[in-house]
């Protein structure tokens, strides 16, 4: 695993913030990536977020400024993940 980089957790953030990371899997293309333990956190809140607003369970513009951020978050620091698993 590669060795946690100085990232900072956003004051939004409200997920769990993992100890490890690992390596993630597109879910659609298969390509993987491996991620630190903040960058696992974040994929985590982005994916639950994204689902829960596709299935209209919270598709409150709050928490679609959530995933919003948590995807800019993973452009900002991870461009490469982003575009393996989120694009």
């Amino acid at each position: 695993m590669s060795k946690t980089k100085e990232q900072p957790i956003p004051e939004w953030f409200n997920g769990v913030v993992y100890d490890k990371g690992a390596i993630v899997h597109n879910r659609f293309g298969g390509d993987s990536i491996e991620l630190n333990n903040i960058e696992l956190s974040m994929y985590d809140f982005v994916m639950g977020a994204s689902i829960v607003v596709e299935m209209g369970m919270f598709n409150t513009p709050q928490h679609l400024k959530d995933l919003r951020r948590g995807l800019d978050w993973f452009k900002q620091h991870n461009a490469k993940a982003y575009m393996v698993l989120l694009d």
